[in-house]
């Protein structure tokens, strides 16, 4: 680890942070409004019913925080949520400039620690560079901006990485343990100049991980090189559940059971060993002609609730009672993603969570 070897206080892991895991307590869940046409041509219009029952099912329990390009936007999004019963004093808005909507990629990742004088959890934010997963799309100048908007508005202390990583690229167990794909980090078209083990680097330094856990490849028409929330998460800090594909002749088949096979044997940062659960995938989803990254994978947690992706398919019910397992004392509340994902991604695409705590002040020098 030569490029930090003084461990410099520019690093969070070294002042007590860490990435907690999505099943810790939340302070809110971030998305950003639907607006760009380009990202659900001819179907946009169906997309804000999706957020309306995303926003219903986390309004009870946390934070709703939306991104809004403009006032305009604004006032077209209280008055359908407000139409749709998804509007209530949880649900915060905060006018800011983005592209698009992929929040859990462009927005920042929170980092947290315990303090030393009050014992008091502290809520920092790491920003990493977004470039549209490997320059694919045009247009993601102003998504990468939002982390500093946002630490600005709040007063928070900011970690900049540097380095382009999107949030759904990892998964972690709150305990020093992040999954990830070698398809996505290793891709060139992301850090050319960065290897394996420099890449680790920046995730112990900026999310306090102590060891990786790297899977393959990603599903089919996944346009993101293999994100990993499409693929694998922790449900909690020694099991991890993967989707599988029971069809020889689907093309996920290969890709799923080669990632099952690595999984096998693999342990936490801790030495614990990892116990696996398999979920299904659902039905194969097309769009002119073009497979859809539909997976049950894609869920996200919140306080007291477990969204899942669901796409009209026999699956959804095993799904969510698989998912129902893993998370006990939580809702499993199903959102119908069929139009979401025509856009290319689904729940946790769309969202990213804030912890709970104090939001800690920048450091001197760093305001």
């Amino acid at each position: 680890m030569t490029w930090m070897q003084n461990e410099s206080a520019e690093f969070p892991a070294p002042l007590g942070y860490h990435m907690p895991a999505e099943w810790e307590p939340h302070e809110a869940t971030w998305l950003a409004w639907p607006h760009n046409p380009d990202t659900w041509p001819g179907k946009l219009h169906t997309v804000p019913p999706v957020y309306a029952d995303i926003v219903r099912a986390l309004m009870p329990h946390e934070k709703v925080r939306l991104i809004v390009p403009s006032a305009a936007i604004r006032a077209e999004a209280e008055s359908f949520l407000a139409s749709r019963a998804a509007l209530n004093e949880n649900v915060e808005f905060f006018e800011f400039p983005t592209d698009d909507s992929w929040a859990r990629d462009f927005g920042p990742i929170f980092v947290v620690r315990d303090s030393e004088k009050t014992g008091e959890r502290e809520v920092a934010v790491t920003k990493w560079k977004y470039n549209c997963w490997g320059g694919k799309y045009p247009g993601y100048r102003l998504d990468n901006e939002i982390p500093y908007l946002i630490a600005n508005y709040f007063g928070a202390d900011l970690f900049d990485a540097g380095i382009i990583l999107e949030g759904g690229s990892i998964d972690v167990n709150g305990q020093g343990t992040l999954l990830t794909t070698e398809a996505c980090l290793l891709n060139p078209n992301r850090n050319p100049e960065l290897d394996r083990a420099t890449i680790e680097d920046y995730l112990r330094a900026f999310l306090g991980i102590r060891k990786v856990l790297w899977l393959g490849d990603g599903i089919e028409g996944d346009d993101t090189d293999g994100h990993i929330d499409d693929l694998a998460r922790f449900v909690n800090p020694t099991t991890i559940v993967t989707v599988v594909e029971e069809d020889p002749a689907d093309p996920n088949f290969r890709i799923l059971r080669e990632n099952l096979e690595r999984l096998a044997g693999m342990t936490t940062a801790n030495g614990e060993p990892i116990d696996v659960v398999t979920l299904p995938m659902p039905s194969p989803l097309h769009y002119e002609g073009q497979r859809l990254p539909a997976s049950y994978a894609n869920f996200l947690v919140a306080n007291n609730v477990v969204l899942l992706p669901t796409y009209n398919c026999p699956r959804d019910a095993e799904a969510a009672e698989i998912l129902a397992e893993c998370f006990p004392g939580r809702e499993i509340v199903g959102i119908p993603c069929t139009d979401l994902v025509w856009g290319l991604g689904a729940i946790h695409c769309i969202s990213q969570q804030q912890p709970a705590g104090k939001i800690a002040p920048p450091r001197k020098g760093n305001s």
